[in-house]
């Protein structure tokens, strides 16, 4: 099962940004977990500096941005 994490303070963006990881799941038709981070501290430490970020199975894969439920679905399947 894959990990994924979206890194933000709970904004918009970063609502907008788990609504599409869970799209993606749902796309590449795979077991996910996803989890929202919201400790700032946690989240500098992952090299986040403009959020939301969004890290699979530990590796940051998008910063700053929002990318769609079908981006999402295939890193998710790489």
């Amino acid at each position: 099962m894959k990990t994924i994490e979206v890194l933000g303070s709970g904004c918009a963006n970063c609502v907008n940004l788990e609504n599409n990881a869970r799209e993606a799941v749902a796309i590449a038709g795979i077991e996910a977990e996803v989890v929202h981070v919201t400790d700032r501290a946690e989240i500098m430490a992952r090299g986040i500096l403009s959020t939301p970020g969004l890290v699979i199975d530990g590796r940051v894969v998008s910063a700053g941005r929002i990318p769609s439920a079908a981006d999402i679905a295939v890193w998710l399947s790489e």
